[in-house]
């Protein structure tokens, strides 16, 4: 039985996904002087197997960005093609990281939650007979245990 080599501890197209995303990160951070583009980070790529398209995920992408970055495609996918030698270059293509979109909708729900429940919290039930003595088992005729 063959032992696997270091460099190959995971599947070939997740090595060439890390890799796509590395480049595309770091020229897209040098995309930032165009002020449509703002603060992009690159969450995710998505590289098909047969190596034609890309599919770039990114954190938040407004409008304007989605603009600038699909006018500076050739030179992303120019960089590419001379930083990483693979038998093609992918046609990239933007998309907001759904994963992020969730996320924050998970957090708004969370938080209108812990606003209801602090609401209600403040609110408290109308007439207040004190505390419940949980201490002890009782039968159901309310007389007091062992007695």
């Amino acid at each position: 039985m063959r032992e696997p080599r270091a460099g190959r501890r995971y599947p070939r197209m997740a090595r060439v996904n890390e890799l796509v995303r590395e480049v595309l990160a770091e020229e897209i951070e040098l995309l930032q002087g165009d002020e449509r583009i703002g603060l992009l980070t690159v969450t995710h790529v998505e590289v098909d197997p047969d190596l034609r398209r890309a599919t770039v995920l990114l954190s938040s992408l407004g409008e304007e960005a989605e603009v600038a970055l699909m006018e500076n495609r050739t030179r992303l996918q120019a960089t590419l093609a001379r930083q990483v030698r693979l038998r093609r270059t992918p046609q990239l293509a933007f998309m907001a990281d759904p994963a992020i979109q969730a996320g924050t909708r998970v957090e708004d729900i969370l938080r209108d939650l812990g606003e209801a429940s602090a609401a209600a919290d403040d609110t408290g039930p109308a007439d207040d007979t004190g505390p419940a003595d949980y201490t002890g088992a009782s039968d159901d005729t309310g007389s007091p245990p062992g007695g």
